[in-house]
């Protein structure tokens, strides 16, 4: 179980997220009131050009509980997270995507796996995502999983906490947010998964198609493969004084 002083950041990047952001924080502030331990929400921005900004400043100056980066200009999501990551100085971190597709209260359910474990990965059950989104996710995955056998079944599931220290020490490329919790293991980390629920969009369109669900993921999974290979992990036994 979290220990009672322990810190929790959750990391929310947006991009062109207008019609979701008032209806997350409602989401939001229900895990924030039940909360065991002092948690805090970190919107980043990733170069948004609608009203997201607008709307994250005003829910930021209303509720201290809530702050925010805006990016200079849109650089993906994986720079997103690396910036939520870098900015966080609390003893843990999470990370949930803005549109309300997972329950911020399933976070709860976390807490109870630290600190045995490094990482606690969801796995979203009865996906209400369109048929093209489950199969195309479902190819990825197995790909995935065949060439690097990291046993993570929702990799790409954005509901997760981890460690601070090792979110910080993760090697981190474009598109190497669908492997955190691989990440998490060429560490030498443990990554426990849990069910957590899934949900319609509530508003909005996806961010990603066909084509970059696919191709990037192959790409992706091989750099991953690259990197592995060539990862440095030591730690020190002694030294001197």
């Amino acid at each position: 179980m979290l220990e009672p002083t322990a810190t929790l950041t959750i990391i929310v990047p947006v991009y062109n997220e207008e019609e979701s952001l008032m209806a997350f924080k409602d989401a939001m502030d229900k895990f924030l009131n039940q909360s065991t331990i002092k948690s805090n929400v970190l919107f980043v921005n990733d170069g948004s050009v609608d009203k997201s900004q607008q709307i994250i400043e005003e829910i930021s100056s209303a509720d201290n509980r809530y702050q925010f980066a805006l990016l200079a200009k849109n650089c993906g999501l994986s720079t997103a997270i690396k910036a939520g990551i870098d900015m966080c100085t609390s003893d843990y971190v999470g990370y949930i995507d803005s549109d309300i597709q997972t329950s911020p209260e399933d976070f709860l359910k976390y807490f109870e796996f630290f600190p045995e474990y490094t990482m606690v990965n969801g796995i979203r059950q009865k996906r209400k995502d369109t048929i093209v989104k489950k199969m195309s996710s479902k190819i990825a995955n197995g790909f995935r999983r065949f060439m690097i056998n990291d046993n993570i079944d929702d990799t790409c599931c954005p509901l997760k906490i981890m460690k601070s220290d090792a979110a910080k020490r993760m090697p981190f490329f474009k598109g190497l947010h669908r492997f955190i919790p691989a990440l998490i293991q060429l560490q030498g980390g443990k990554v426990k998964q849990i069910p957590v629920q899934h949900f319609p969009r509530y508003a909005g369109t996806a961010k990603y198609h066909l084509f970059n669900r696919l191709v990037g993921p192959f790409f992706d999974t091989l750099a991953f493969r690259w990197m592995r290979k060539r990862y440095i992990n030591y730690s020190v036994a002694k030294h001197s004084a």
